[in-house]
């Protein structure tokens, strides 16, 4: 078994089709596989029906924006195996993607303001399918450069960091009630990436809320990474799980499937 259970397609702010990742998954190996694009749920039925085409076994999956607002920082929480109909994760979600698009809509504006040349229309085409506009759909009207060179990262800083024209964020929604969200539609809720976003101590606090899992290998986690990870997940009977977080173009250079998933959770 071979699993990734982070990838991002175009449904959110990942630059390649749902087709073209399982394309790709097929090709690296991957048997199992989840689309947890960023607060929809609108793909599910289109991976679907690719992971029966192309042999991949889909778990449906969806990466929540959410808050510590106890802490005063950024967590994301992974949902798996939700119901079809995904009501609860879609009610607190709409508003959420709501809320984005109004705020990239703003950004577009500042950064026309401050001399750059913008069309809306185009970049609402470049992010089809997703209804919603991100950073990266952006900057890609911005500029040509890579994702991880200079010259893109010193862009993104300036428009969108600190005292950039584009600066600022959306309130998020409260991780507590992302993991209640996912658990009321039947799904397995995981803590993403705790190492990238520092959410260890908020691990204890959304047990009881119905947390179920935290992701162990991603990218950016180290050895203290994955020993704080596996503590935790003996601590507290948490499933571990992992992925590449691909984005395509839109991401780090890293393969799919690089980071496979040490759990299955077509068995939990």
């Amino acid at each position: 078994m071979k699993a990734d259970l982070h990838v991002h397609s175009s449904y959110s702010d990942g630059s390649e089709t749902a087709e073209k990742v399982m394309k790709l998954a097929k090709e690296r190996g991957v048997t199992q596989i989840s689309f947890v694009d960023h607060d929809t749920v609108k793909g599910r039925h289109e991976v679907t029906i690719l992971g029966e085409n192309y042999g991949i076994e889909v778990i449906p999956g969806i990466e929540i924006s959410a808050y510590d607002f106890k802490r005063d920082r950024k967590v994301h929480v992974l949902g798996y195996n939700y119901n079809a109909n995904a009501v609860h994760i879609r009610s607190i979600c709409d508003n959420l993607l709501k809320r984005r698009q109004a705020h990239s809509l703003w950004q577009i504006e500042q950064i026309q303001t401050a001399g750059y040349e913008l069309d809306i229309q185009q970049i609402i085409e470049t992010a089809k399918p997703s209804e919603t506009i991100y950073k990266q759909h952006i900057m890609r009207h911005l500029t040509e450069a890579d994702y991880t060179s200079p010259a893109y990262k010193q862009l993104y800083k300036s428009l969108f960091k600190g005292d950039g024209v584009a600066s600022g964020d959306i309130v998020y929604i409260d991780a507590v009630d992302a993991v209640k969200a996912i658990v009321a539609d039947g799904g397995l809720a995981v803590v993403a990436h705790p190492g990238q976003l520092d959410s260890y101590d908020l691990i204890p606090q959304l047990v009881p809320y119905g947390l179920g899992g935290i992701e162990r290998n991603h990218p950016d986690h180290t050895a203290e990474d994955y020993q704080k990870v596996e503590a935790l997940a003996q601590q507290f009977g948490l499933v571990m799980t992992g992925g590449s977080d691909y984005h395509g173009l839109y991401g780090t250079t890293i393969e799919l499937g690089e980071f496979s998933s040490p759990s299955n959770l077509l068995n939990v």
